[in-house]
C-alpha cells in the first residue's frame, strides 16, 4: 500500500496566518511595504504577502471588519493574535514602520517591547533583541 505524503488528515496548503481587514487591496501592499516584503498574489478579496525567505501573510476582505482594540477592553473586539519582530534598535525600527503607515499604541505594557498597529489596525510588536 502506498504511503500518503501527509499522515495527518489536516494539512494546510500554506502555513501562514490570515488577517481579516476592511480591504485586502489596501492592507496587503501597505503591510508588504512595512515589512520590506512583496505582494505575491492578488484576487478580488484576497491578497498574499511574501517574504524573501518564503514566509506568507494572507489578507482577506471582511465586510464590517472592526480593528481590534488595544489594550483589550470588555465588550470590544479583542486582538486574537499578533506578530512579534525582533529589532536591534527600537527607535529606528519604529521610524521605519511608521513611515508607511503604522501607528504607535498609546498603551505600552513592557519596557523592551513596543506595540504598534498596522494600517488595518492589527497590533504587532517590536521586541528589543536581547542578544
Amino acid at each position: 500500500m502506498r504511503q500518503e505524503a501527509h499522515s495527518h488528515p489536516f494539512c494546510p496548503a500554506r502555513r501562514s496566518p490570515t488577517w481579516l481587514s476592511a480591504s485586502s487591496r489596501t492592507a496587503a501592499p501597505r503591510t508588504a511595504e512595512l515589512l520590506g516584503w512583496h505582494v505575491e498574489h492578488e484576487e478580488p478579496n484576497t491578497a498574499v504577502v511574501a517574504s524573501p525567505q518564503g514566509a506568507f501573510l494572507v489578507f482577506q476582505q471582511a465586510d464590517g471588519h472592526q480593528a481590534p482594540g488595544w489594550p483589550p477592553v470588555e465588550g470590544e473586539q479583542h486582538p486574537m493574535m499578533h506578530l512579534d519582530f525582533q529589532v536591534g534598535d527600537p527607535h529606528s525600527a519604529i521610524a521605519e514602520v511608521v513611515a508607511p503607515g503604522a501607528t504607535v499604541a498609546e498603551f505600552q505594557p513592557q519596557d523592551r517591547v513596543r506595540v504598534l498597529f498596522d494600517p488595518a489596525g492589527h497590533p504587532f510588536c517590536l521586541c528589543l533583541d536581547g542578544g
